[in-house]
């Protein structure tokens, strides 16, 4: 199976609405020293300038940075004190906006996906993580996906060790629905996965 890693061109092509929708069906890889790691993208939300529920809704703050790069730079954040969520900066340089990934069906390096995710768990109980559960939720796929916000924060995904590749699908069929997790802009259809996918979260 041979991916083409998504251009810079490609990011500019799309509003952040139809981002998390064309980023459905594509392949996040980590080529990381331990191993390569990869997921197709199931399940995106998207947060805009104007919606009460982005983070640079207010002001810009050194947090939000990396949201108003160019399209297709990674923004980084920790939830929780404890978890971290990968998004893809859309629209235009200097607007902040993103896209959430929030599930990823593993394709490659299942075994050190599950020890990554057994390894921040440090439960004896959790061996049985099923590949459904590896990577289904935005802070269990970084985990599992081994991304450090350290080493890919405010870089992009057009170079490096971590970048997003072409769609593996000839034909998605897209559900839409409400966000999930949040207090404000909780109303807006900005929830896009693969209808029946089961790695959904």
């Amino acid at each position: 199976m041979h991916l083409q890693r998504l251009s810079q061109s490609f990011y500019e092509s799309f509003d952040t609405i139809s981002l998390a929708r064309k980023l459905l069906g594509c392949v996040i890889i980590h080529d990381h020293p331990a191993g390569i790691t990869s997921g197709m993208i199931v399940e995106t939300e998207a947060y805009l300038a104007n919606d009460p529920a982005c983070h640079a809704f207010n002001r810009r703050t050194p947090r939000t940075e990396p949201m108003y790069g160019d399209p297709g730079t990674i923004y980084i954040y920790t939830i929780y004190g404890m978890y971290q969520c990968i998004n893809v900066v859309g629209n235009q340089n200097g607007i902040g906006e993103a896209v959430l990934v929030r599930a990823l069906q593993p394709v490659e390096g299942i075994d050190l996906m599950r020890d990554r995710r057994i390894e921040a768990r440090k439960s004896s109980m959790s061996k049985s993580i099923s590949d459904r559960d590896l990577c289904r939720g935005p802070g269990r796929l970084v985990t599992a996906m081994g991304i450090s916000q350290l080493e890919s924060n405010h870089k992009s995904f057009t170079n490096g060790s971590l970048g997003i590749y072409s769609s593996i699908l000839s034909d998605i069929d897209i559900a839409v629905s409400q966000r999930i997790g949040i207090n404000v802009g909780k109303e807006l259809p900005y929830r896009f996965t693969i209808k029946g996918n089961s790695f959904v979260s």
